[in-house]
């Protein structure tokens, strides 16, 4: 847990009664608890739009979710990724589905920095328990898990990170390689180039950040997104989103589902600069079912 300092401004999900967690939120008012542990006690928001979805998706079961912004302050962890746990938290006010993407769209055309990892050579790691882990740093290596509730990671070249748990991860940062996993709101991740990552459960997410890479998701109320250039995202399930925020990339969904496109200028010796980001509903008229759309000259069209 980390002391207490200045606020942090932020996104969170809730359900359609505005409840996360069964704990009862109303826009405006402020909460408080007596310390910060991730995932244990206090209050949790993420400070990318995006990376609400992973929590709470545009709809479930229960129907459709509500998203606010929020302001943390207190005492903070911030041991967990892709979000921040707080001991006080502030509902600012309730913005829509369309606000939310607009959101991440800023962020978007903020933050354009690559990512990098490093690896070692020649290992495999496989487990089949509930509750278990598999991981493997070796280049053209194999991590599997079928283990509910379970972990599986590999940061091999041409490698392969499989998980069919429910509940569970695989990822894997790996040229060439292939995140996969069928568990239900779970989440399949891979950073190689010319990589894969797919997910078919429900509220799961697949995410590849890979040049020339597909990311695939075919759950309800799920997320697909590809941030490499010259790649592809695709969503299958309803109420599901697909964001492409690389050079030269496309997108795709089923009908009800979004797209959220990026087109990018040519290169200016460091990036491709952004030219604009805009989002879409597949309404069936405007924005086919099934068919791949780029971003050009700031309208989507088919590629």
């Amino acid at each position: 847990m980390e002391q207490e300092r200045k606020a942090i401004k932020g996104f969170k999900g809730f359900d359609k009664d505005l409840k996360c967690r069964g704990f009862q939120y109303e826009v405006g008012k402020e909460y408080e608890c007596e310390k910060a542990v991730a995932c244990v006690k206090g209050f949790h928001f993420c400070e990318n739009p995006f990376d609400i979805f992973n929590f709470y998706p545009p709809s479930d079961v229960n129907g459709m979710n509500r998203f606010c912004k929020v302001e943390g302050s207190g005492d903070f962890d911030l041991s967990e990724v892709k979000k921040v746990c707080c001991s006080k938290i502030k509902v600012v006010k309730e913005i829509s589905l369309q606000d939310l993407f607009e959101e991440g769209i800023k962020l978007i055309k903020e933050d354009e920095k690559p990512s990098s990892a490093d690896t070692e050579d020649y290992s495999a790691a496989k487990n089949t328990k509930r509750y278990s882990v598999a991981s493997n740093t070796g280049d053209f290596s194999l991590a599997a898990n079928k283990g509910e509730q379970s972990a599986v990671a590999n940061t091999g070249y041409y490698s392969l990170a499989a998980n069919m748990g429910d509940y569970s991860v695989a990822a894997n940062t790996g040229y060439h390689s292939v995140a996969e996993n069928n568990g239900k709101q779970s989440v399949a991740a891979s950073s190689g180039y010319c990589s894969a990552a797919k997910s078919t459960g429900k509220y799961s997410s697949a995410t590849n950040t890979g040049f020339s890479s597909t990311s695939v998701c075919e759950g309800v109320s799920s997320t697909s997104v590809s941030a490499g250039n010259f790649s592809s995202a695709s969503v299958k399930g309803n109420e599901s989103v697909a964001i492409v925020t690389g050079k030269d990339c496309k997108a795709k969904g089923s009908l009800g589902c979004w797209i959220v496109l990026t087109e990018r200028d040519v290169w200016d010796g460091e990036c491709y600069p952004i030219k604009e980001v805009k989002a879409f509903k597949v309404d069936g008229e405007r924005i086919k079912p099934d068919t791949f759309y780029k971003l050009v000259n700031g309208e989507a069209v088919e590629a």
